[in-house]
């Protein structure tokens, strides 16, 4: 039998196995692999063996069944179509989808306290042994269930010496039981009443669960009721028996959606993401694999967990490029969503309120279906956003708020309403030079600028994490304190902000400040409770919050995201600002939103500014389709990379003598990456560029497979790349 390792390694591996093991695909084994042991999957299907080349005596014994449940077939097609498209050894596919090894080894014993009749009745007063703590215990045992010696201290209000003193005198004791299952998501439990536009939505796609594999594009203006929509359909699939997976690209600030899914559904989702703890993602992975969980909301790896009854996938805010994986195996996990649905035979729900340029032509050409929701839910207005051209109103010298958005704030805030500033750049300022020699502060393992962050006193590399003081002398001419801090960042915006308004209650909001859920939801009950005035934050702030109070929005540096020569730049520009102005005015209060900019006549502010959406995404597509860049196009990118830059040039350079050459597709490159030099590595890119038909992955894979680099350079293939660095 062949069984798959999750190691880099170009496929399954050949193995003999007892009859008694009873082994059928998708189990998980313990097989040997040289002198250490690894755990497996079973990969072949039975009528589908392939004969060794090996003589039989050279094959080696699984060495047992492991008692998980097994990988079903959709997971394993899945993770062979991810590994060809991607061209990755399918073991580092599976890797993804057993990423919680713990998770393989049988549960863990888990005991849990009782009383034993030798425990005193609470209405004892005799005994000095029964203090008051030890009958809040006991009162809390009486008449319950056995309870986690930690559980029964929290509930009773004692210290865990309390306990474990309590059962040294016999009057608890430990029992082996099984922990009592979460409690389930109600797809039976009523929810809100939707308006008419929602249900006109909603109804499709009940109906689709019905009906195999389907997209859908859910597309509504922000503030529209989404979410509600698509959670009818989830009602659906648990009143079907089926599981759900929600994907959210920002799961740390989930907060206010996993709020409104227990009010629903009467229950909260399970969860995956990289906060968990190790506990927490190895219950969660068998709780999916035995069919235990039957919603589960995560970040873009929750793709690969091992779902046996999966019904639906929905992806919220489907155009977000937090769904690409740039490390490891490169992939989006949006279109590998929809390949799973496709493997799987189910429906899958893209959601957005600024669909990506792909999705929107694949709906135009038919293969995806799309429903409208036009109008914001209730009585609520879309905002009015204005152009505030920084050429006529300039803000003053050595400040960043312009005129009319310090007016407008001033007035927001004197009615006693929240606002927010948005500027997507973290710290306090992106770059510090010296006075004396314009010598720049720049990380010592990337090409790129230290950022300085002033309320933690550092200056930090946004690429790799290097982080340092700021020195005393600059290391380059050796003049001492003569650093200056050149252009603006959320701190410096909130420095201004507080200068202008002392008694406001500002605070930032970043990656850096948001350290999870646990934070994000403290946040979120801070900004809905009032005791935030003015909001001040990164694109962390853009996606999914609904803040009735906050009726102002100033984008300080609108233009930010339209250089860098990323082919999507105008496209994710307009996403992000979109996002952004959603914010505003989403209760009875009307909204208003100020973009600062130097372009006003650039087509992503006219079409912010007028709201014509589809005028700017044809202008957007028939650029793309002119030069054949995607989604009119196919792309492939390769990354040399090493630490010997005479080795990454000489690979570089040997990749493009031996280029493929065709009429439908052309190799531009080597250069040196935008960012030269990453992590102490040197980069040079090479792009593959083809028309829209071409299977570029044979292509590639035969271009690669004439090129033997030294171990100490690696290449890195990403088929479809989103970043350009």
């Amino acid at each position: 039998m062949r069984v798959l390792l999750p190691l880099p390694l170009a496929g399954p591996y050949d193995y003999l196995a007892a009859e008694n093991l009873g082994l059928r695909p998708g189990d998980f084994v313990q097989a040997p692999l040289g002198r250490r042991s690894v755990i497996g999957v079973v990969w072949d299907d039975a009528d589908d063996r392939q004969e060794t080349k090996l003589p039989r005596e050279r094959l080696r014994n699984v060495a047992s069944r492991l008692d998980t449940p097994p990988l079903a077939t959709p997971i394993r097609r899945f993770v062979d179509w991810v590994a060809g498209y991607t061209l990755t050894p399918p073991g580092a596919v599976l890797r993804m989808a057993m990423s919680v090894s713990a998770a393989l080894d049988p549960p863990r014993p888990i005991f849990a306290c009782r009383m034993t009749p030798a425990a005193p009745d609470s209405g004892a007063t005799a005994d000095r042994k029964l203090t008051a703590a030890r009958r809040r215990v006991l009162s809390a045992l009486r008449g319950g269930p056995p309870r986690l010696p930690r559980e029964l201290a929290r509930e009773a209000g004692v210290g865990a010496t309390v306990v474990r003193g309590m059962l040294d005198l016999g009057w608890l004791e430990l029992i082996q039981t099984r922990r009592a299952p979460a409690a389930t998501p109600d797809g039976a439990r009523a929810g809100p009443v939707l308006s008419a536009d929602q249900r006109r939505a909603a109804d499709p796609l009940v109906d689709a669960l019905a009906g195999g594999f389907s997209v859908t594009l859910l597309d509504g203006v922000t503030g529209a009721g989404k979410t509600e929509v698509y959670f009818e359909a989830i009602a659906a699939t648990l009143r079907a028996g089926k599981q759900a997976l929600v994907l959210l690209p920002e799961i740390a600030l989930s907060a206010q959606w996993l709020k409104r899914f227990a009010e629903r559904f009467g229950a909260a989702p399970g969860e995956w993401h990289s906060e968990l703890a190790a506990s927490a993602r190895r219950n969660t992975w068998r709780a999916v694999a035995a069919g235990e969980a039957r919603v589960l909301v995560g970040a873009r790896s929750a793709l690969f967990l091992p779902f046996p009854e999966l019904g639906l996938i929905v992806v919220d805010e489907e155009h977000e490029s937090a769904f690409k994986q740039e490390d490891g195996v490169v992939y989006h996990a949006r279109d590998m969503a929809v390949v799973r649905a496709r493997l799987t035979e189910i429906p899958i729900v893209l959601v957005s309120a600024t669909p990506s340029l792909e999705t929107t032509v694949n709906v135009e050409q038919g293969r995806y279906r799309a429903l409208h929701l036009p109008d914001r839910h209730g009585d609520a207005a879309l905002p009015k956003i204005e152009a505030v051209d920084m050429r006529r109103t300039p803000p003053p010298r050595r400040a960043w708020l312009a005129p009319p958005l310090r007016d407008a704030l001033a007035s927001t805030l004197g009615a006693g309403e929240q606002a927010m500033l948005f500027l997507n750049r973290r710290g306090y300022a992106p770059l510090t030079l010296c006075r004396a020699c314009g010598h720049r502060l720049q990380c010592p393992s990337c090409t790129a600028w230290l950022v300085e962050h002033r309320l933690a006193g550092r200056l930090q590399c946004h690429h790799c994490g290097y982080a340092s003081g700021l020195p005393r002398e600059c290391p380059s001419c050796g003049a001492e304190e003569r650093f200056a801090a050149c252009g603006p960042g959320v701190e410096r915006v909130a420095e201004e902000a507080t200068a202008l308004f002392p008694t406001a209650r500002i605070e930032i909001i970043t990656s850096d400040t948001i350290g999870g859920p646990a934070t994000a939801s403290a946040f979120v009950e801070r900004m809905e409770g009032r005791e935030i005035d003015l909001l001040i934050g990164t694109q962390i702030v853009a996606k999914g919050h609904h803040f009735p109070a906050l009726t102002l929005v100033g984008v300080v540096d609108a233009d930010l995201g339209l250089s860098g020569g990323d082919l999507r730049a105008s496209e994710r520009t307009y996403q992000l600002l979109h996002q952004v102005a959603g914010r505003a005015g989403r209760a009875e209060r009307p909204g208003r939103v100020l973009l600062q900019t130097y372009m006003p006549e650039h087509p992503v502010m006219q079409a912010l500014v007028s709201g014509d959406r589809a005028r700017f995404l044809a202008t957007e597509a028939q650029a793309r389709r002119r030069g054949g860049w995607p989604p009119f196009g196919r792309l492939v990118a390769i990354v040399v990379s090493g630490a010997d830059e005479a080795e990454v040039d000489r690979t570089a350079r040997q990749l493009g003598k031996s280029r493929p050459r065709g009429d439908d597709f052309e190799v531009l490159g080597p250069a040196p990456a935008p960012l030269a030099i990453l992590r102490g590595r040197h980069r040079r890119r090479l792009l593959l560029k083809a028309a829209r038909g071409v299977n570029v992955q044979p292509i590639v894979r035969d271009w690669l497979g004439g090129v033997d680099p030294p171990n100490s350079v690696r290449l890195q293939i990403d088929i479809d790349p989103y970043s350009f660095l």
